[in-house]
């Protein structure tokens, strides 16, 4: 069954074959008509606020041609009563094709798998994984940039930023030359970054972002998860840590694009919207293309 959990259980082939698919998809992402997933349905699990994870799989299976059932909010669902996470998955396993799923804690999408007879679909877990922004996030720079001799700059907060943790895995891949921006206190965790130089990856670390603006070709900010901090204080001493100004990307190098998962609070000034480098509302639409990709492999043993 092809459960999609972590960005870990994928090999470079694996993932160059995800985004030949998407590539092949990305009319259809726009519009063109196709019946590929007709008679299919996708269930989506939120446990957790999301616009695009959410909307972009929504799209991908209505292009498709397929159709979308949903939790809704969980106060009007069974979990409101206590209903515990694999009796839901048992359950909405026996309505769909497919489940997406978001949760809060680190790990629910792997244990979900165990119960499910359907592909499970991870779509964050926690600060653990969210392979599907990985996926788009790579087809992003295939697109727009190039993933061969990548140098990028993965900047914010990279201790508890699932999306900077499966990009770095896949980015490792690629052999990419990868710069961590960060607040002390908010570090990539050490096992991560002894599993990425396991892998043969460059890493370097800093807390400027100003030094190495010359030096990349891509530049990833994310919010600092304010969320997942145990200590509102401890969340005011990093808050707006970076902002990308146009007076910041003066000093970028010409064919530098910037890219950010979303939402964003501060990080990036409304200025910069308007210039060549921004490329994050681009990366929300490529999420669709993506996730068709997935949506198709997923569906193929169901």
């Amino acid at each position: 069954m092809y459960h999609i959990i972590s960005m870990r259980d994928f090999s470079r082939d694996e993932i160059d074959l995800i985004l030949n698919k998407a590539k092949q998809l990305e009319p259809i992402a726009k519009g063109k008509k196709s019946d590929l997933l007709l008679g299919k349905i996708l269930a989506t699990l939120f446990f957790e606020p999301s616009t695009r994870t959410r909307l972009s799989f929504e799209t991908a299976m209505k292009r498709l041609g397929g159709e979308v059932i949903d939790l809704g909010a969980l106060e009007v669902s069974s979990v409101a009563k206590g209903e515990t996470l694999a009796d839901t998955i048992r359950v909405v396993a026996n309505y769909a094709d497919a489940i997406v799923l978001r949760h809060p804690r680190e790990g629910a999408a792997r244990m979900a798998a165990e119960y499910s007879r359907v592909p499970i679909i991870n779509a964050g877990d926690g600060a653990g994984h969210h392979p599907t922004q990985t996926l788009l996030d790579l087809y992003t720079i295939m697109r727009e940039s190039s993933l061969s001799g990548l140098r990028i700059a993965l900047v914010g907060d990279l201790k508890y930023g699932r999306t900077v943790h499966s990009l770095a895995y896949a980015l490792s891949l690629y052999h990419a030359d990868m710069t961590l921006v960060s607040p002390k206190q908010l570090e990539m965790p050490d096992v991560i970054k002894k599993d990425l130089k396991k892998q043969g990856a460059v890493i370097r670390e800093t807390t400027k972002l100003e030094d190495v603006m010359g030096d990349i070709d891509v530049l990833y900010i994310t919010r600092i998860q304010k969320e997942r901090f145990p200590d509102p204080a401890e969340y005011l001493k990093v808050a707006g840590s970076y902002r990308v100004t146009e007076e910041l990307i003066k000093k970028a190098s010409d064919s530098l694009i910037i890219m950010h998962p979303l939402p964003r609070m501060d990080e990036i000034a409304p200025a910069v919207d308007r210039t060549k480098y921004a490329r994050y509302f681009e990366q929300s639409f490529y999420g669709v293309p993506v996730r068709m990709a997935l949506l198709v492999m997923a569906m193929e043993t169901t």
